[in-house]
C-alpha cells in the first residue's frame, strides 16, 4: 500500500516506520522543506534518539504525490492540523482513506480532530483515528503497544487495522469515534494535572484520586457529545490516561512538573521546547463543560491553573473541600 504520513514530529516518524515496516511503500511529509531535507540526510529525528528512519522511506515537503496515496496519515499538531489538511486536500483522491494520529479539540470550534480533516477535505474521503497508549520513543523501538482504530465504518477501521499491525503493535476496531478522540484529546489536562501533583510533592495516594475522578468527568462529557462511556475503560481511556498521566516520555506530564515545582505555564512550556497538547485541550474541555452542563472540577483547576494564574496549594485545597458525593452518582463528580 503507497501512503504518506503528513507531520515529522515524533509520532508522526515512529508511525512512518512502523507502517515501513509493514510492508507499505512510505512517504513522511514535513511542513517545513528545511526539516525534509535534515530527515532525509541525516536520517534521524531528534525527537527520537539513536533510532534510524530507513533509505526507502521518502522524505518531502511536496504534497502532490498524495494522489497516488492508498491511505494517509495525518500527524501533525492539533493546532496546525486544519492548516495541513486545507493544504493537503486538492491533491487527495476522492476514497482515500484517511487516518488521524492528531489528539485535540479545535480551539473556537470545539471540533474534534477526525471533524476538521472531514471538513477541509469536503468529506470525500472515509476517516478513521488511531488513538491509544503509544510513546513514539517506544513504537520506534518496537516495544509492544496497543492502540484502537476507530472509524464510523466498520472495513474502514479494520483497513486500517490491517495497514498498522503486526507483533509489536496491536490494533483493535472500534465503532465510537466521538468517544475514541476525546479520550485521546482530554487525557493531556489530567496527565498536566499529575504532573502538578508530582511537582508539588505530593504523592501517589492523590495521583490515583485525580486519574481516577478525572476519567469519571471525562467519561460524562463523552456522553454528552455522543460517545460511550464503557469506550473510556478501554484502551483509548484508560490505557492512555495511565502512559500519559505515569511517563516522563509525556510532555504534558513534564510541562505540569514544571507548574508544580512554581514556574508559569508559560515558562514550562518554553522549557519543554515542543507541543504541549494539554494546554490547548485545557480550555476547550472547560468551554466544553460549560456549553454541555457538565461538571468537570479537575478539568476547571486545571484550567484555571494554566490561563488564570491560579496557585497550586489553594487549587488542589478547593478541590479536595468540595461538597461529598456518592461515587455511584453518575451526574456529579
Amino acid at each position: 500500500m503507497k501512503v504518506t504520513v503528513l507531520g515529522s514530529g515524533g509520532w508522526g516518524t515512529a508511525a512512518a516506520m512502523l507502517l515501513h515496516t509493514n510492508g507499505h511503500e512510505v512517504t513522511l511529509w514535513s511542513h517545513s522543506a528545511e526539516k525534509a531535507e535534515i530527515l532525509s540526510l541525516e536520517r534521524e529525528n531528534p525527537l527520537l534518539k539513536n533510532v534510524r528512519i530507513s533509505d526507502t522511506i521518502s522524505v518531502t515537503n511536496d504534497l502532490r504525490g498524495l494522489k497516488d496515496d492508498e491511505m494517509i496519515v495525518f500527524a501533525a499538531p492539533s493546532f496546525a492540523l486544519r492548516e495541513v489538511s486545507r493544504m493537503a486536500a486538492p491533491y487527495i483522491t476522492d476514497g482515500t482513506i484517511l487516518v488521524s494520529l492528531t489528539k485535540g479539540v479545535e480551539q473556537g470550534t470545539h471540533l474534534r480532530m477526525s471533524e476538521i480533516i472531514r471538513q477541509e477535505t469536503a468529506e470525500k474521503c472515509p476517516v478513521a483515528v488511531l488513538s491509544g497508549p503509544s510513546h513514539a520513543e517506544e513504537v520506534a523501538l518496537g516495544i509492544p503497544t496497543g492502540c484502537v482504530a476507530a472509524a464510523e465504518e466498520q472495513s474502514v477501521a479494520e483497513a486500517v487495522q490491517r495497514a498498522f499491525m503486526n507483533d509489536v503493535f496491536r490494533v483493535y476496531t472500534h465503532d465510537d469515534v466521538v468517544g475514541v478522540e476525546l479520550a485521546g484529546a482530554l487525557k493531556n489536562v489530567v496527565a498536566l494535572c499529575c504532573g502538578v501533583n508530582d511537582g508539588a510533592g505530593l504523592g501517589d495516594n492523590s495521583k490515583a484520586l485525580l486519574m481516577t475522578r478525572a476519567l469519571s468527568e471525562i467519561s460524562l462529557l463523552a456522553e454528552a457529545m455522543g460517545g460511550r462511556k464503557e469506550t473510556l475503560a478501554g484502551l483509548a481511556g484508560v490505557g492512555d490516561l495511565v502512559v500519559t498521566c505515569t511517563s516522563m516520555h509525556s510532555r504534558n506530564r513534564r510541562c505540569g512538573i514544571l507548574i508544580g515545582q512554581g514556574k508559569s505555564a508559560q515558562e514550562a512550556r518554553e522549557e519543554i521546547g515542543a507541543v504541549v497538547e494539554g494546554y490547548f485541550a485545557a480550555r476547550s474541555a472547560y468551554e466544553l463543560s460549560k456549553e454541555y452542563g457538565v461538571q468537570m472540577p479537575i478539568c476547571a483547576a486545571v484550567y484555571e491553573l494554566l490561563y488564570c494564574e491560579a496557585s497550586v496549594e489553594p487549587t488542589i485545597r478547593a478541590l479536595m473541600q468540595r461538597m461529598p458525593r456518592r461515587e455511584s452518582d453518575s451526574s456529579w463528580v
